[in-house]
């Protein structure tokens, strides 16, 4: 193993990042954006501000070469038609002309920069127009997913457009900050743009989760799923791609990408994403450009699918913008407990296609689409080592949902029966809660793999983390928690060392010992299977008066003054009062039996009762006879066992119960059953009816000896409760101390009502 464990560069604590520059410009942004007010409302300041922070960290780099670059753009317009360079020659052109030496074009030939733009007040809106139309292609690009245009007029018309502008150059001037990559790295700006983005979610009371993921437990997910492959990491020349499906402002893609890069300079990597949400899209791109990296391979649209997507404009792609693709690493942060309804009918039409599409194992309900995403990543996994590929490993970040979710048979429980069987799932890693800006609730990370080592094949590690945590000084919305690079440090190497009861150095459990945070388990450990415990139906009869009142009650009898005609009121008031005198007729005909005899036994009573029926002048049909028995009956635990045709005991649907049955420990998986929960149900029955047979043996029939199994009715289920598996018991306090308490505080309220009183 390498020297490799955690960033050499220890991990700042998030509300360290928060002084300095960072809060500085923060305040200064706020500051503008509180200048807007009357002409938009405060959830509404983004839609200038975001886009007005990129231009300017654009104009940063740019404006040095601003005449130098309108002179280039029109020297080369002078000349004939056929002679001007165009296209990507003119970009790299462009290029060296600057001495940039940059792989991907950034320029703007307006002649123009944020101080030029000031100097001229009364062309201001005109100029920033040509200013943003004269960036270079894909920057330009950027602007237009922002919609900045759209708002340059809004506050041309409302007389705004030059104060902002005018505030803002000046005041980020007054403060001393250098907006260009020499002055804040993109990953500074990436915690500004974090924090103004959860500033404006707040104001609109937004989920903030969509956007962007804090950074430290992007540098957790980053370290983990890098652990395993320092070896191949660290070799000259070495290729990996890494992708995050829902890319938001590029945070994890960032991440991962300086990381690699700390620790092999020549390593090549290739960055792939994809981000339905335009502004956020927007700013990962315009990070990537600042670095003068592709962003070609970061999509605009729906990951998922949209069928007959009405949104045709900006480039966006209503499907996988990377079809076809596989990928060395995966980092998502999916929205948690979204709905998937406007893509319910691509999604549908792919999970037809079985394993010729991204959905094979099933669909989790419409209310929470998070595993949908997980599916779609380990679509995109190379062939595992073992199948001659590179394989590939996945970094997810889910709420609690996903671990359990759903009963047996259930989408998501087929999706994780999948993962498990599989044996991709390598780790699950439990966070502490408040750890995102927008939610307080507890998150995992899940760590999914075909390139497993030996010594994880067919096991799973949980690790415990929800106490590695400091408190923040200050709060960021609900983020009150955060992981310290010791935290991080220890975690990983709980990973890394792969032990079972493995214990934390840093926290202590309920009982003040060394807290265990790693456990192994086998796949099986997660499996079940649910059976369905029937009991036989016992009834007792009586023809009673009160039992035969209930017949008005009962579909079969009613339905016998009901007429089927539709139109001809003499055929309904025939059928009508036909149908009423056969039911007074089967009232009388009962009422001549025996009311007050009790039977126990239904064969003994229909002995007696089918020869009245059949005496009657009209047939009695199934439903109908059904409707008798069920109003003469009552369910009578004393009485004998109701059968079937066949003999066998018929079951009691409200004494129907199900048990959950762990798996065989030497069963081996994949089981034989398919996601259908039909398909290789006998062949898994031939595996595992012993074993549920000795499960009834041991816990069910000494408690009720009459109960069997309906093994049609059988389901495997996969759930994954981590935190019931690092419960500590907590002993209850002594009574006496109880006692104590209580007298304590009756004695303290009457002392404030006499107080009261007095």
């Amino acid at each position: 193993m390498t020297d490799i464990q955690t960033t050499s560069e220890p991990t700042k604590d998030l509300d360290k990042q928060m002084s300095g520059q960072h809060s500085t410009l923060t305040q200064v942004i706020w500051n503008v954006a509180n200048s807007l007010r009357g002409t938009y409302r405060p959830p509404q300041y983004r839609r200038v501000m975001l886009p007005l922070i990129v231009l300017a960290r654009f104009d940063a780099i740019l404006s040095p070469y601003t005449d130098k670059m309108k002179a280039f753009y029109e020297a080369n317009e002078a000349k004939p038609e056929d002679k001007r360079t165009k296209g990507v020659l003119f970009d790299a052109a462009m290029s060296d002309h600057l001495g940039l030496n940059r792989k991907h074009p950034l320029y703007n030939v307006s002649g123009y920069n944020l101080t030029k733009l000031l100097a001229d007040s009364e062309h201001i809106s005109a100029n920033l127009l040509s200013y943003i139309q004269g960036f270079s292609p894909k920057a330009r690009d950027i602007f237009e997913k922002f919609e900045f245009e759209n708002e340059i007029h809004k506050l041309d018309d409302k007389n705004k457009l030059f104060q902002v502008i005018e505030s803002f150059v000046t005041d980020i001037q007054k403060s001393g900050i250098d907006l260009s990559p020499a002055g804040i790295s993109n990953l500074q700006m990436g915690y500004v743009f974090e924090d103004l983005v959860r500033r404006f979610n707040e104001q609109a009371n937004e989920e903030a989760g969509d956007h962007f993921t804090p950074r430290e437990v992007i540098e957790l997910m980053v370290n983990i799923i890098f652990e395993e492959d320092q070896n191949e990491l660290t070799k000259a020349g070495v290729y990996r791609s890494i992708y995050d499906p829902t890319a938001g402002t590029g945070g994890m893609l960032s991440e991962a990408e300086k990381y690699l890069k700390e620790y092999n300079k020549k390593i090549n990597i290739a960055l792939y994403g994809q981000e339905y949400n335009a502004e956020s899209y927007a700013i990962c791109c315009s990070d990537l450009l600042i670095k003068d990296e592709p962003i070609d391979n970061i999509i605009y649209g729906d990951t998922l699918g949209i069928k007959n997507s009405k949104n045709k404009s900006s480039g966006f792609v209503p499907h996988d913008g990377h079809e076809g693709k596989k990928f060395h690493y995966m980092f998502a942060n999916p929205p948690y407990g979204v709905d998937w309804k406007t893509q319910k009918d691509f999604i549908e039409d792919e999970a037809n296609l079985g394993a010729n599409g991204r959905f094979e194992a099933g669909l989790p309900r419409i209310n929470d689409g998070s595993l949908l995403f997980l599916q779609h990543m380990i679509s995109k996994m190379h062939d595992a080592p073992e199948e001659g590929g590179d394989g590939s490993r996945i970094a997810v970040v889910f709420n609690g949902s996903p671990l359990f979710t759903g009963d047996a048979g259930s989408g998501e429980s087929n999706i994780r029966r999948w993962i498990i069987e599989n044996d991709w799932l390598e780790a699950i890693i439990a966070l502490p809660d408040q750890m995102f800006y927008n939610t307080g609730i507890y998150t995992y990370i899940w760590i999914v793999s075909n390139k497993k080592p030996a010594n994880k094949q067919g096991k799973v590690q949980l690790i415990d983390a929800t106490d590695h945590y400091q408190k923040m000084r200050k709060s960021l919305g609900n983020k009150r928690h955060e992981l310290g690079s010791e935290h991080i440090k220890e975690l990983t190497q709980l990973y890394a060392n792969y032990k079972d009861e493995a214990t934390s150095q840093l926290v202590k459990d309920k009982n003040g010992d060394a807290k265990v945070c790693s456990k192994i388990f086998n796949n099986q450990d997660f499996g079940y299977i649910k059976l369905t415990v029937e009991r036989p139906l016992r009834l007792n009869f009586q023809v009673s008066s009160e039992r035969i009142d209930r017949l008005d009650n009962e579909a079969g009898f009613i339905n016998l003054a009901k007429s089927r005609k539709l139109k001809d009121p003499k055929q309904i008031a025939a059928e009508e009062k036909a149908g009423n005198a056969q039911q007074q007729a089967i009232k009388d005909a009962l009422a001549k039996m025996d009311g007050d005899k009790l039977y126990k036994d239904r064969d003994a009573f229909l002995k007696v009762l089918n020869p009245i029926l059949k005496d009657l002048n009209f047939k009695i049909g199934a439903p109908l006879k059904k409707s008798i028995l069920q109003a003469l009956s009552e369910k009578d635990p004393s009485a004998e066992i109701c059968t079937d045709s066949k003999g066998n005991p018929e079951p009691d649907s409200d004494l129907r119960d199900t048990e959950v049955v762990p798996l065989p420990d030497n069963i081996a998986l994949p089981l034989p059953i398919h996601y259908d929960n039909e398909t290789g149900l006998g062949e898994l029955l031939e595996l595992i009816k012993p074993h549920c047979e000795q499960y009834m043996a041991d816990e069910v029939l000494p408690h009720v000896d009459d109960a069997w199994v309906d093994y049609t009715r059988t389901r495997v289920g996969y759930e994954i409760p981590i935190n019931r598996h690092f419960y500590v018991y907590e002993p209850p306090r002594a009574l006496e101390d109880i006692k104590s308490d209580i007298v304590e505080l009756e004695q303290t309220i009457i002392g404030m009502l006499g107080g009261l009183s007095a």
